[in-house]
């Protein structure tokens, strides 16, 4: 008989802890910009920025350490300045790419 484990004894799940290096950090972004959620965004940036150091990032992107955070909280749906500014500390680019893509094989 297998023995039943409890959800409230899994321990708390944090991305942060998985985002050691530039292509997690690169495919984290990519999937949850796929979702087109602003809240889920903002989570994920926070979720970088504390693996990075919030405290560094603030301090690089030209926020307030407690700013960072009330903009990089799950429910938040923080402003483009705001996003670009933790982009450009965390050293990344938001890359746009066509849906679909053209056939012809011809430019624009």
């Amino acid at each position: 008989m297998s023995k039943r484990i409890k959800v409230a004894n899994l321990p708390e799940f944090h991305a942060a802890h998985y985002l050691d290096s530039e292509t997690s950090v690169a495919a984290y972004l990519t999937d949850i910009l796929e979702a087109n959620d602003a809240a889920l965004l903002a989570s994920a940036l926070g979720d970088i920025a504390r693996a990075r150091g919030m405290t560094e990032i603030a301090k690089t992107a030209g926020i307030t350490r407690e700013a960072l955070y009330k903009a990089l909280r799950p429910d938040s749906a923080p402003r483009f300045d705001t996003v670009s500014r933790v982009r450009a500390a965390l050293g990344v680019r938001l890359v746009a790419q066509a849906v679909h893509p053209a056939t012809d094989g011809g430019g624009v």
